[in-house]
């Protein structure tokens, strides 16, 4: 369902390019590595919208417009209106349609944003929405499902968090499950893990449930050496990650047998 997503998606490596290109940075297309899809780095700090400095060129637009949208979306949305949180997901997907290589989509990124906020919001809306947070479509009920997959796939890391350490998932799964993973890791790898996201044929929760899992098991050896104090602050302060390894663990969490 969120098909429509893909193509833009899939032309961040070249947005990503055309910024690094304008800030200086060493990517010289006519090396062999220049051509083609490139690795996403060197967003700088003032590169992306969710720089809040006052030296970012994106921070008085962006905050435009993501006020435009999100008051359109809370008029027509009374149920759910404006929830913190929402803002770090519009994030992404406006620094998307804004940096289109065509200048003309480039031009209706706003309402493009819009459009897309909603339909990926229909996927996740119920864990903004209060009264539903004890239902079985709530936040509630999709931090049990983590719990339960990372017991399937590793249950002596689940009993050492949430039976001898009592690392309660809520401490810091509501925010990794909320936002989309886009506060535990850097602009340019947020935007990575989100091609997988939003690319995958089984839809980007079951996705986010597995990616979320194989961020516990790649840190399992220091959560198993941990007690509640440092596991909470490793969980709430997730380390420097290689995303593409983090992506292939995920991945083989698909097709794992279940011993």
């Amino acid at each position: 369902s969120f098909g429509f997503l893909n193509v833009s998606v899939a032309s961040q490596s070249e947005i990503t390019r055309r910024l690094e290109k304008s800030v200086g940075c060493d990517n010289d297309e006519s090396k062999p590595e220049g051509r083609g899809l490139l690795s996403r780095s060197q967003i700088t700090h003032g590169e992306h919208p969710l720089s809040l400095g006052k030296s970012s060129v994106w921070n008085q637009f962006f905050q435009d417009a993501m006020r435009n949208i999100l008051i359109v979306f809370a008029k027509l949305n009374p149920g759910i209106r404006y929830v913190q949180g929402m803002n770090e997901i519009l994030a992404p997907l406006f620094y998307v349609f804004k940096n289109d290589p065509d200048v003309e989509m480039a031009a209706n990124a706003e309402a493009d944003t819009f459009f897309c906020f909603v339909e990926l919001l229909s996927g996740f809306r119920d864990h903004f929405c209060q009264q539903l947070d004890n239902s079985n479509v709530g936040i509630r009920s999709t931090i049990t499902r983590l719990s339960q997959l990372l017991k399937e796939h590793d249950e002596e890391l689940w009993r050492h968090l949430e039976v001898t350490t009592k690392v309660n998932p809520q401490f810091y799964a509501f925010r990794w499950i909320t936002l989309l993973l886009t506060q535990e890791f850097n602009f340019a790898d947020s935007l990575h893990i989100w091609d997988t996201l939003l690319s995958d044929p089984e839809g980007p929760l079951e996705t986010l449930l597995r990616v979320c899992c194989a961020m516990l098991i790649l840190i399992r050896r220091r959560l198993l050496a941990g007690d509640f104090t440092s596991n909470l602050k490793l969980l709430q302060h997730y380390p420097s990650a290689n995303i593409s390894h983090l992506l292939y663990v995920a991945n083989k969490l698909r097709t794992q047998a279940i011993g």
